[in-house]
């Protein structure tokens, strides 16, 4: 609703119309004059504390940000009398402040500057201080004396980011900021989004090292798209003379994060000056060691390699492992090298080890590989429906928001093995055994039709496949799915009927349904509760909706980094896209799919692959069975690998190539709800370093071709001619509107947020529903192997923590752990702390154990952030039946003191 529709005022005597609920605030702010706000932040509820924001609304003097604007009300703001008034409310905060609280003055923090605007000096400033400091945060430095206990700090965590983890202590003018628990702000419960932090208005919150209230108009602010998670946080990047860093802020008009972060994108940039960071090539010698080299000797052994692998093998005996961490631009580009240049569709990128089966699933069900809805949608459900994810940690901005949404009122059914982030807040916590979600899902689909919870009309108008369904789930009774999943009866019977119930559900789901051996299974299953809602494509629910893990993850798949699938997800064996395709690229296009990764590395032991290049990923830390994936690299002829640091894969490479990281890119991320949004660069690369969209054209011309596309805008303009979904799609339109969904099919027309609403895009154009029996996993306990295993990410570290164990991340979670319940320690005799050797079927990783709740008896939890910890040792080569995702999440395991005696 517009303010067309709002209440009508006059301020100062200007008429201004303002949208309904808003405040005085708002209406003063559109008319033009500036009051302070010094307790105020637009992102938060108004408190009305500081009264320093006085005005006089119909002869009655009130605090603009908590009275709520009405209509015809008549409202004074620039009067002698309102001017005193809200000068003496700043010079009595002022009073108990040190002197320094001022200082910058004009170019100072909020206070400072707003002091500067009344003529209130340093000299009025009497606080003695003394408080003290807190300088324990690597990120957050607290100086007490400056604190004015207006709560903004409080607030931004408590009603932002979701954590709690600030109070305000003492009393009087003795109140201050504090973290909840006590004792030293590093050992709180604080998440480091640095909220607290941007909305402090005195600079008692800081960021150390950074002058507080330093003004961006005397920086230069970059506004790019974060390279961490998939959330696609929009930030701006403020440096000094092209080389400083100076900070990295959450953008306020941010489409997803709207001025939120969290501790990575917010203050994990120390990986870009790193001396570690790679700054020329490196080429590996005759003695096995990698020596500093020229960009031509690099790009020459390269060519070579390439040529004589096609020579030995074929085409074929090439493969490309592409990046999630790389530009759409990018991805593009290097699919387009190995189809035109090289000849093959061995191409893939790591969306094969997380997302894959979401693609395969939700294509089957909906017709396209994507959420079914915008996540501004996802967050207006009255249900939650979080399965096999845990946003607070992994995604902690998408996190911060669905628990806002719940604490607002919206019920929350969360399905995952841990009690860990949503989980404590949900109405239902269904903990299923690690590899039962098909039949959870199904126990859940079942009571959706014993129970009549059912959308009859969208069944029979826009679906297909009921009556095999049907059948299929009367061997999913709760009891019986009870037996199979650990889930009691009435668990599954309450959260089905809180589901069923809702007017508006949406499901929200992650890598805990798809990294299994059944995950498309898992996907369509989940899908199928959606369908049989009618909660997708309509105004009744908010369909199924993926968390990617990697920040352009999505866009990777998109762009055709894929062994199957040309950009735009269209098939390479259909000819007529090709024969598109082959028009525009000016080559043929290879008519057979392509190798997957876990096929690339196989082709590599068996001698049939002779060159793999490899762009920005970690493959011996982060893929599975590590041990089987090192013996591949070291089998292939030719290794080449694109890098920011000297990773476990870089060091089994024959070519090393300086890759430039996402603060230094130009091009495109897609997030995880289908948004294209611009990337740009704050810095130039360090050294020789290149982007790898250089890297490919340049490799490309070593050969002898030209890739054409001569800059990433012409890379993204030319698969807008190719794809239909994106042809709506330019760098000039992003830098425009900021962020576009897509479809985005025609340049001057929205893109579709929203999927569906005309029509789903399967080829009868019909919703479908699935009857997949449930399968067991690939892996179960025995009495060797007693304990399930299941890996994931944890809320510091960011994949193989190649960038985020390189700064002050590694100070709040400097070491891997193994998360053990209490009665299985108890059982080994171990405690917290103290080192093991876990051991699975596969390999061994060592660790220190971690007794929590948080798993549940029989069952432990690891990440995968320190390589040294071999963790991906311990994972299996089983994989998804029809996507080859491995089945990370299910790894049968057994435990050993450090001495390696099993007791």
């Amino acid at each position: 609703m517009g303010p067309v529709n709002g209440p009508l005022l006059e301020v100062d005597g200007r008429r201004v119309r303002v949208t309904p609920g808003a405040a005085l605030l708002d209406a003063v702010r559109a008319a033009g004059p500036e009051v302070p706000s010094l307790c105020h932040d637009d992102r938060l509820p108004a408190a009305g504390s500081c009264r320093t924001c006085l005005v006089k609304a119909d002869g009655h003097v009130t605090a603009a940000c908590v009275a709520p604007a009405t209509d015809g009300a008549r409202v004074e703001v620039d009067t002698a009398e309102l001017r005193t008034l809200r000068r003496d409310a700043v010079m009595v905060i002022v009073s108990a402040l040190p002197p320094r609280a001022l200082d910058g003055g004009a170019d100072g923090g909020e206070l400072a500057r707003l002091c500067h605007t009344l003529g209130i000096t340093p000299e009025n400033a009497h606080g003695s201080g003394g408080r003290g400091c807190d300088d324990s945060h690597p990120y957050i430095h607290l100086d007490r004396d400056l604190c004015i206990a207006c709560g903004r700090c409080v607030r931004m965590c408590a009603d932002v980011q979701g954590t709690f983890a600030l109070t305000l202590t003492g009393r009087g003018a003795d109140t201050v900021v504090a973290p909840g628990t006590g004792g030293p702000w590093a050992d709180s419960d604080c998440v480091a989004c640095g909220g607290c932090v941007d909305t402090c208005p005195t600079g008692a919150l800081s960021e150390p090292g950074l002058p507080y209230g330093i003004r961006p108009a005397a920086l230069t602010r970059t506004r790019t798209t974060c390279g961490y998670c998939g959330v696609g946080c929009a930030l701006d990047v403020l440096t000094r003379d092209g080389r400083e860093l100076v900070a990295v802020l959450p953008a306020h008009d941010g489409p997803v994060n709207r001025g939120h972060a969290c501790v990575k994108g917010r203050f994990a940039h120390g990986f870009r000056a790193s001396p570690e960071r790679l700054t020329e090539p490196l080429l590996r010698d005759d003695g096995g060691r990698l020596r500093p080299a020229t960009w031509d000797e690099a790009l020459d052994h390269v060519a070579r390699g390439i040529r004589a692998a096609v020579a030995a093998g074929g085409p074929d005996a090439v493969a490309a492992i592409s990046s999630a961490r790389a530009t759409n631009e990018e991805n593009y580009l290097l699919q387009k090298f190995m189809r035109t240049v090289i000849g093959t569709n061995n191409i893939d990128n790591c969306s094969r080890l997380c997302h894959s089966p979401s693609a395969a699933g939700l294509t089957a069900a909906f017709g396209l590989p994507g959420g079914t809805d915008s996540f501004d949608d996802v967050e207006r459900a009255d249900c939650l429906l979080v399965v096999g994810a845990n946003p607070v940690e992994a995604h902690p901005v998408v996190g911060a928001r669905l628990l806002q949404r719940v604490l607002r009122g919206a019920r929350l059914v969360v399905a995952d093995p841990r009690a860990v982030g949503l989980a404590h807040h949900a109405d239902v916590h269904l903990r299923p055994r690690p590899g039962t979600n098909v039949a959870l899902f199904h126990g859940l689909a079942h009571v959706l039709l014993a129970e009549d919870l059912i959308d009859h009309d969208f069944l029979r108008r826009r679906a297909t496949g009921l009556p095999e369904l049907t059948e299929l789930l009367t061997a999913y009774p709760p009891e019986r799915v009870a037996a199979t999943t650990g889930v009691p009866a009435a668990d599954l019977v309450a959260a089905a009927r809180l589901y069923g119930q809702a007017e508006r559900p949406a499901i929200v789901y992650g890598l805990g349904v798809t990294e299994h051996l059944h995950g498309t299974d898992g996907v369509r299953a989940l899908a199928n509760l959606a369908i049989l809602r009618g909660a997708v494509g309509t105004s009744r629910g908010y369909g199924v909706n993926p968390l990617r893990g990697q920040n352009n993850v999505q866009g990777a798949s998109d762009m055709g980094a894929l062994p199957d699938l040309l950009p735009g997800y269209q098939p390479v064996t259909d000819p007529d896209v090709r024969r598109r395709a082959a028009r525009l690229w000016g080559a043929e296009i290879p008519s057979r799919p392509g190798l997957r990764i876990p096929q690339m590395f196989a082709a590599a032991r068996a001698g049939d692959l002779r060159a793999l290049w490899i762009v920005g990923e970690d493959v011996c830390a982060t893929d599975p069975d590590a041990t089987r994936v090192a013996a591949a690299l070291d089998a292939c002829p030719l290794v080449v690998c694109d890098e920011l640091f000297l990773s476990e894969t870089a060091r089994r490479a024959d070519v090393v190539l300086p890759a430039a990281s996402w603060l230094e890119k130009d091009g495109t991320f897609v997030n995880f709800d289908r948004r294209f949004q611009r990337v740009r660069p704050a810095f130039a690369p360090p050294g020789q370093a290149r982007g790898d969209f250089a890297i490919v054209r340049t490799v490309a011309a070593t050969l002898g071709a030209d890739l054409g596309c001569p800059t990433p805008a012409a890379a993204l303009d030319e698969c807008a001619r190719l794809v239909p979904l994106f042809a709506g799609l330019s760098h000039e339109r992003l830098d425009r509107e900021g962020a576009v969904h897509w479809p985005a099919t025609h340049r001057d027309r929205p893109g579709e947020a929203r999927l569906y609403q005309e029509g789903f895009a399967t080829p009868d154009g019909r919703a479908h529903l699935a009857a997949c029996p449930y399968l067991p996993p690939g892996e179960e306990p025995d009495d060797h192997y007693p304990l399930l295993l299941v890996t994931g990410r944890r809320w510091a570290h960011y994949n193989s923590g190649s960038m985020t164990r390189r700064g002050g991340n590694l100070l709040l979670d400097g070491t891997d752990r193994l998360d053990l319940h209490p009665d299985d320690a108890a059982r080994h005799g171990l405690r917290d702390g103290d080192p093991v050797l876990v051991e699975s079927r596969h390999g061994r990783a060592g660790l220190a154990v971690h007794i929590t709740h948080e798993v549940a008896p029989g069952q432990a939890f690891c990440a995968f952030h320190f390589p040294d910890s071999g963790v991906n040792t311990l994972t299996s080569g089983h994989a998804d039946t029809v996507t080859s995702c491995p089945e990370y999440k299910v790894t049968a395991m057994r435990l050993y003191p450090a001495d390696g005696h099993e007791r």
